[in-house]
């Protein structure tokens, strides 16, 4: 292939267009730079036709972190250089990692809190269910005391008002007819 114009270097290429190294190498990577050859002196060398089918302005100003003009000697590559890409290859993975760890843990946590709901449910349906057992052995015990001493045991939650018109002293308590027959009767103290 012969070309009119000179090859530039990545650095050159870079400087001449005024974007960084990385850009260049990523378009030279991604094919765009179809013309690109590897000197064993100088590196990989671009043609400019290449950059101007790529799309590249020659002689736009530079970035910050490169000023260099174009035909001044490149420096020798330092670790500096690769530094911040791998840096930020880094910080890249370990935010990746702590996402995942993040994640992990708080799907944890909501299962924790699901089991532990489910779980209070459970013993509140149980608690339940006892208060309404103990309240039923309670009228059965009423029902099964022997009259003068049902008065002595303790009545479920809600007792009977007090009939209009009762005399002072001891409200009446009803119980349950022994027989089973479903009527109520009223007893009073000190009478059977």
């Amino acid at each position: 292939m012969s070309t009119t114009r000179p090859l530039l270097t990545q650095r050159e290429a870079a400087a001449a267009c005024g974007v960084s190294r990385t850009t260049i190498r990523r378009r030279r990577e991604a094919g765009e730079l179809p013309g690109a050859v590897l000197d064993d002196d100088r590196g990989w060398l671009i043609p400019v036709e290449d950059l101007l089918a790529a799309g590249f302005r020659l002689n736009a100003p530079a970035p910050p972190e490169e000023n260099k003009a174009v035909g001044d000697p490149a420096p020798a590559a330092t670790p500096q250089d690769a530094a911040p890409d791998e840096s930020a290859a880094a910080l890249r993975a370990e935010l990746d990692r702590l996402r995942h760890e993040h994640a992990l843990a708080l799907a944890d946590e909501r299962g924790a809190r699901q089991l532990a709901e489910a779980e209070a449910r459970h013993l509140q349906a149980r608690l339940d269910e006892r208060g309404a057992h103990i309240e039923d052995l309670q009228r059965a015990l009423a029902a099964l005391a022997p009259a003068p001493d049902r008065a002595a045991i303790p009545r479920p939650a809600h007792p009977s008002p007090a009939p209009a018109g009762s005399s002072s002293g001891p409200a009446p308590v009803e119980a349950g007819d022994a027989s089973g027959s479903g009527r109520r009767r009223r007893w009073w103290p000190g009478r059977n």
